[in-house]
């Protein structure tokens, strides 16, 4: 899909990991000093998809899933200078419109900020939330250094 000079992509030749670790390990707030072995295995291991401006990649979002029941949006990003245009909103719309999505039974995601973007595409509340458990990890990207 292009919009003006903005190109938003699926194709992982277009996107650039090393783009995608930059942004999380220095600018994200869940992600802080995330190695790069990690993010290339999440990014090689999702649906990714990202915007273009004029061949530099501005805004990142994958879908963790099995493409067939479950989806979890994450790591969705625009950089800094880009903000305000919408491009957020077209990238998200992009990921919901692929044909496979809508045999997904749920999507799920995480933030600290941004609910009423993601409100505007349908997410929630958890509707049952005593039935969702977790199990956290132990390690945390700034002692991995």
């Amino acid at each position: 899909m292009s919009s003006g000079a903005f190109t938003i992509t699926s194709d992982k030749a277009l996107l650039d990991p090393v783009a995608v670790h930059k942004w999380l390990s220095e600018e994200s707030y869940w992600a802080t000093n995330i190695p790069f072995d990690i993010v290339k295995t999440a990014f090689e291991n999702s649906y990714t998809a990202g915007v273009l401006h004029d061949g530099q990649q501005v805004a990142y979002a994958r879908f963790i899933t099995d493409y067939a029941t479950f989806a979890y949006l994450a790591d969705v990003y625009v950089i800094a200078a880009y903000r305000g245009q919408g491009l957020s909103k077209q990238l998200i719309r992009f990921m919901l419109d692929q044909p496979w999505v809508d045999r997904l039974r749920k999507i799920s995601l995480a933030t600290l900020d941004a609910h009423g973007l993601y409100r505007q595409f349908g997410f929630g509340p958890v509707a049952l939330p005593e039935r969702l458990m977790e199990r956290a990890g132990t390690i945390k990207y700034s002692d991995t250094q």
